[in-house]
Formats: C-alpha cells, sequence, structure tokens
C-alpha cells in the first residue's frame, strides 16, 4: 500500500529533518540565540535584522524560531529569496502586503534569503519601509556576503554575524544524526564529513545523506565517506604527508601522481594535508596538546603524526608552503601543479632550516 507518510520521509533531506526546532538546538551560536532570548523575554523585538554570515550556518533556522518565539504562523510566515526575486517590482509587491495586517499572529515576518543579491532600485525602494514600517512587521536579511548590503540598510538593522562551527561540532552533529537514523559512523568518518563541510551544517548533512543511502549496513566506515565524496583515500594522504616530512620527493611526487591519475580534486588533498600536517606541528611543539588531538584523529592517522613530530626538520615552512599552494590552487592552469612545486620546495630545504 502507498504511504504518503512514508513517502514523505524518504524524500525529506536531512537537513531539514534534522533543523533546529528551538533555539537551545542551535549548535555553536550562542552569542547570538542567548541575546535574541533575552530580548524577546525583554519584549524588545526589532524591526529589522541582519543575519550574516556563512552558507549553512543557520541563519534561516534562526530567523523561523525567532518567529515561532514570537507567535508567528505559517500564514504569517513570508520566505523571499532574493537571488529569484531580486528586482524593484518584486519588493514593489512585498510592500503592498506589508501594510495588511496579519492573518492570525501579532506579527508578520518576511525573511529575505540571499538579501545581497537585491538590485539598488530594490534597495532604495526597501529602505522607506524599513525606515517606517507598520507596527507589526519585522524583517530578517540573511546574507552570506554583507559587505554588499548597502550601509543605509545595515544602520536600519540589528545585526548578528554568524560563526562557521568547528569541526567538533560538526564531527558531533553528522555522528548524532547518523545515531538518529539507526546507523553508527567511525569517528574518523564523522572527522572526514566535518572537514570536507567547510564550515556548513547543511554541506555536513548533505554528504553524510549521500554516505547513508549507498551504505551496505549499519556501520559506516571511512572509507564508504571517501569513496562517496571523491576524498582521497587515507593511505594515499598518509604516504605523501610521511614522504613531505620526510623529505623524499621522489616518493611525495610518485603519491601525488597516483592522486592526479585517479582525478582527486587538488584542494580536498591539500585540505587533508593541511589538516595533518598541523597536527604534526602542535605535537612537536605542545606535546602536551596530545590527548586533545586525538579526538581530530583516527588510529593511524595519529600514529603517523606521533611518528613525524619527532623528525627534527618538521617545521612551519612546511605548512606555509601547503597554505600557499592550497590558495594558489583555486586559480592554477594545472591543478595538481602548485603542490607539486610545494613538494620539490619543501623537500629541497637544507637540513636544519
Amino acid at each position: 500500500m502507498y504511504n504518503a507518510r512514508m513517502a514523505k520521509t524518504v524524500h525529506t533531506t536531512l537537513y531539514r529533518q534534522y533543523r533546529p526546532t528551538n533555539f537551545g538546538e542551535v549548535r555553536g551560536q550562542d552569542h547570538v540565540t542567548s541575546v535574541l532570548e533575552k530580548s524577546i523575554k525583554n519584549k524588545k523585538i526589532a524591526h529589522a535584522y541582519l543575519f550574516s554570515g556563512g552558507r549553512g550556518t543557520g541563519k534561516t533556522s534562526v530567523a523561523r524560531i525567532l518567529g515561532q518565539k514570537l507567535g508567528v504562523s505559517d500564514k504569517d510566515l513570508y520566505e523571499i529569496d532574493a537571488a529569484s526575486n531580486r528586482g524593484i517590482e518584486d519588493i514593489r509587491a512585498l510592500r503592498e502586503g506589508v501594510y495588511s495586517s496579519p492573518f492570525e499572529s501579532p506579527y508578520k515576518l518576511y525573511i529575505i534569503d540571499e538579501a545581497h543579491m537585491l538590485t539598488t532600485p530594490a534597495w532604495n525602494a526597501f529602505l522607506k519601509t524599513l525606515e517606517e514600517p507598520p507596527a507589526h512587521a519585522i524583517f530578517v536579511l540573511a546574507t552570506t556576503e554583507r559587505d554588499k548590503i548597502p550601509e543605509t540598510i545595515q544602520s536600519r538593522c540589528e545585526a548578528y554575524t554568524f560563526k562557521q562551527p568547528t569541526r567538533e561540532i560538526l564531527s558531533a552533529v553528522v555522528a548524532e544524526v547518523a545515531k538518529s537514523e539507526g546507523f553508527s559512523l567511525e569517528r574518523s568518518a564523522a572527522e572526514l564529513i566535518a572537514l570536507l563541510a567547510e564550515g556548513s551544517f547543511r554541506d555536513a548533512l548533505s554528504i553524510l545523506q549521500k554516505v547513508l543511502s549507498v551504505s551496505t549496513n549499519k556501520k559506516v566506515e571511512v572509507a564508504e565517506v571517501e569513496a562517496v565524496s571523491g576524498a582521497p583515500r587515507g593511505e594515499i594522504v598518509r604516504a605523501l604527508l610521511g614522504a613531505i616530512a620526510r623529505r623524499d620527493a621522489s616518493g611525495a611526487l610518485s603519491a601525488l601522481e597516483t592522486t592526479v591519475r585517479d582525478n582527486l580534486d587538488m584542494r580536498v588533498l591539500i585540505k587533508l594535508l593541511l589538516h595533518r600536517m598541523r597536527v604534526v606541528l602542535l605535537l612537536r611543539y605542545a606535546p602536551e596538546l596530545a590527548a586533545e588531538l586525538e579526538s581530530e584523529l583516527g588510529e593511524a592517522d595519529m600514529e603517523l603524526a606521533r611518528e613525524l613530530a619527532k623528525l627534527p626538520h618538521v617545521n612551519s615552512e612546511m605548512l606555509r608552503h601547503m597554505l600557499d599552494a592550497y590558495e594558489r590552487t583555486a586559480y592554477a592552469a594545472v591543478s595538481h601543479l602548485p603542490l607539486e612545486l610545494a613538494v620539490v620546495d619543501i623537500c629541497g630545504q637544507k637540513e636544519g632550516s
């Protein structure tokens, strides 16, 4: 028998399914949620808010929770994608609707996502509404590029900056969601997803969803994440890192050639190398952090990091060369050339330098 409820569950993305529904469930944004909670409690509500921060950091989720706490029903909640509705006619239509009374709520809440995409004429038309809004209207402008929001608009909003969640937070979230879905997630698998997500809850749960959809059992290992995401295999990263740290140019370039043949994303590869090289340096210069760093790496990676940290020529210059390669890879004509140059430079350093 066709089950509509089941069909809905199957097609709901994890990001939507596990979207926070109250301020207590929002991770890593206490500096935002605590202030909003107090302002609601004290009945000091602004008529316009500006939420800025990276993609997938929870801006629209917090906007929805704000509306919920203010008693705004679905009928009085309006979400507008400024990337698709960016012109003056769209804003004029919004202005006409703003002045009508709410259907069944004390407020009408307008969430304008990707607000930086509005045109200059649209902003000019919107400014008057922000200056003299009706008492029942609240606006939340959400953007990943605050510098593109006109100063005249920013000055009329209560602004909040959303932080990118740490890898620890992302790792914990994906592990919890996997558990809720009936899966166990290997620690190194959760760490890899967190690293690949680049500070985005949405991206982390999107990667997790793809991994769970192809998992053959209920225990997800790091190899499955590597296969689904296209990330280089752990053994290749360890071989490359070990050769670089030992200044073995031939071994490093051979390992790198393997990743080139596999057509792997060079920026992902360098990001993984940077993450592990950072741990090696910290183990060398701040060994007291070893226990804390163990939570960032799997057993095999941590064992290699401990070994490489003992090498006398492991230093900060290695990390600087890798950071430079990461930046240059984005616009390099040959994607793997910056990493090859970094390998040659590192391995060509004189002993003791």
